[in-house]
C-alpha cells in the first residue's frame, strides 16, 4: 500500500536499485558468518528505506539445520558506525554486543560461547521475545572480511542518504 502513494518515477529508481543491488552481494551483505555445519547469521541491506530518508532497510537471516528465521531491520549510519566498534572490540579479543540498547532485534557475539566455540545470539526481545544461539567457527580473516564489507556497504549506501 506505500507504493500506491510513490510517484512511478519514485517506485521505479527503487526497482532498479533493488535489482543492482541483487546482483551485487558485496553491496547487500554486511555480515556473513558461517560454518560448515549449515550454521549461519547474516545482516543483508534490502535498500534504502522508503520511509526514513536517512535510514536503510535491511534483514538479519538466522540458518541452522534446526531453525531459519528473518527479521526486519533499520539501519543508518550510526549503527553501521557501531558496528565498525564492534569489529575493533572484537579484534581486541572482547565479546560484543550490537544495537542491545536500541529498539528491534540485537546481535551478540561470543567468542567463547556455551559451547567452547564462538557463538552469535541474535535476540528480539522487544518484538518476538525469541532469542537464537547459533554456534559457529569462522575463518581466521573473519573479522577483516567484515571491515570490507563494512566499508563496501558503507560507500555504496551512505552517500545515498540523507542526514
Amino acid at each position: 500500500m506505500k507504493d500506491a502513494f510513490r510517484s512511478s518515477e519514485d517506485r521505479s529508481v527503487l526497482a532498479d536499485e533493488r535489482a543492482a543491488i541483487m546482483g551485487d552481494r558485496s553491496l547487500r551483505e554486511l555480515i556473513s558468518l558461517a560454518d560448515d555445519e549449515g550454521n549461519s547469521v547474516s545482516v543483508n541491506v534490502v535498500g534504502r528505506s522508503p520511509g526514513w530518508s536517512a535510514g536503510l532497510d535491511a534483514e538479519i537471516v538466522v540458518e541452522t539445520p534446526f531453525v531459519s528465521g528473518r527479521i526486519y531491520l533499520a539501519l543508518d549510519v550510526a549503527r553501521l558506525e557501531s558496528w565498525a566498534d564492534a569489529l575493533d572490540r572484537l579484534d581486541a579479543g572482547e565479546d560484543v554486543g550490537w544495537m542491545e540498547m536500541s529498539r528491534g532485534p540485537s546481535i551478540f557475539v561470543q567468542l567463547t560461547g556455551e559451547r567452547d566455540c564462538p557463538e552469535v545470539v541474535v535476540e528480539d526481545e522487544s518484538g518476538s521475545m525469541v532469542t537464537v544461539r547459533v554456534p559457529l567457527v569462522p575463518p581466521d580473516d573473519w573479522i577483516a572480511d567484515h571491515r570490507r564489507r563494512l566499508r563496501q556497504v558503507m560507500d555504496h549506501w551512505v552517500p545515498l542518504l540523507s542526514a
